[in-house]
């Protein structure tokens, strides 16, 4: 089914995707010369390989010049600092989820108030009526119906999905409680730009059949002394991606699974915000083993 078919289906009334004239733009850099004694040791030595922002082709609403500058607009002295100031291009999201959908409402809220470098484009969820389903159609965003289920007429199949995430030019995918497995065409189509966020500690607690109450349950009863939400990039299996971040919280000694699982998803909705800003500023990295690292905004040879 072509993407042109589909989407008139969840938004009859206007184009859902849309449409911006894409110019030729020069992208200049403009920098006083670093003196000789500069070293980025870790760039130099390809220790890191960073997301890159150059494109010959960009949106001229959404991008300017890079510009590096010192404080008195002097060439920098030896041993002086220079910064450098990056505005990206807005990243264009997709949620995943199956429940109430709180992750998914703390993200798009942040996108409102203007702390989070992208936009909630469209909502997909394999239950039609859900907590998240229905925010976000209160809040205009389009929702689709994934994967296809017996007694839903209009759900999508695998590729259906990827084609209309492209007609939405989605840049990142973000699971947010959404408790099917990611299909293989998926994950090929979106390559380390699909996150998740699990309430455990990775990768004690996951897997298949580990998920909302059942997790919390299981870190109680083994007498674990720490838990907190992981968030971690997708693979072909459950909860098994490369972790990106993760946050700790105590287990108390009389807690039950309700107060763990508050105390845990405080967190959650903390954390995933800041990882997907990060994302977003295009402040992940790769360490040579696979490892992906979150550069901090002060400094991009430090990590959080």
């Amino acid at each position: 089914m072509e993407a042109q078919q589909i989407l008139p289906r969840f938004c009859p009334k206007s184009s859902l995707a849309p449409s911006v004239t894409i110019v030729k733009q020069s992208f200049s850099l403009m920098c006083p010369p670093l003196p000789s004694s500069s070293s980025y040791a870790s760039v130099q030595s390809g220790a890191f390989r960073a997301i890159s922002i150059a494109r010959k082709e960009v949106c001229s609403s959404s991008w300017r010049r890079v510009c590096c500058s010192s404080s008195s607009g002097a060439e920098p002295k030896e041993g002086h600092e220079v910064r450098a100031q990056v505005t990206v291009r807005r990243k264009k999201l997709a949620v995943f989820v199956s429940g109430g959908g709180s992750n998914f409402k703390s993200i798009h809220e942040a996108s409102k108030r203007g702390s989070l470098h992208g936009d909630v484009l469209v909502l997909v969820t394999n239950k039609s009526e859900c907590g998240g389903a229905e925010y976000a159609r209160n809040n205009g965003i389009p929702v689709i119906l994934f994967p296809k289920a017996k007694d839903e007429s209009n759900g999508l199949s695998p590729s259906d999905v990827v084609d209309t995430l492209r007609k939405f030019e989605v840049d990142f995918i973000l699971l947010a409680g959404y408790l099917k497995l990611i299909p293989a065409e998926l994950i090929r189509a979106y390559e380390k730009s699909i996150l998740n966020i699990h309430p455990s500690l990775l990768p004690a607690f996951g897997g298949m059949g580990y998920y909302g109450m059942k997790v919390h349950k299981a870190v109680i009863a083994s007498g674990a002394r720490f838990s907190g939400p992981t968030i971690h990039f997708v693979d072909e299996h459950y909860d098994t991606g490369r972790i990106l971040a993760q946050r700790v919280v105590p287990v108390l000694a009389n807690d039950t699974a309700e107060e763990l699982a508050a105390r845990v998803l405080n967190e959650e909705h903390q954390l995933y915000v800041e990882v997907v800003e990060a994302v977003c500023e295009e402040r992940v990295v790769w360490r040579k083993d696979g490892v992906p690292l979150i550069q901090t905004k002060e400094n991009p040879n430090e990590f959080r």
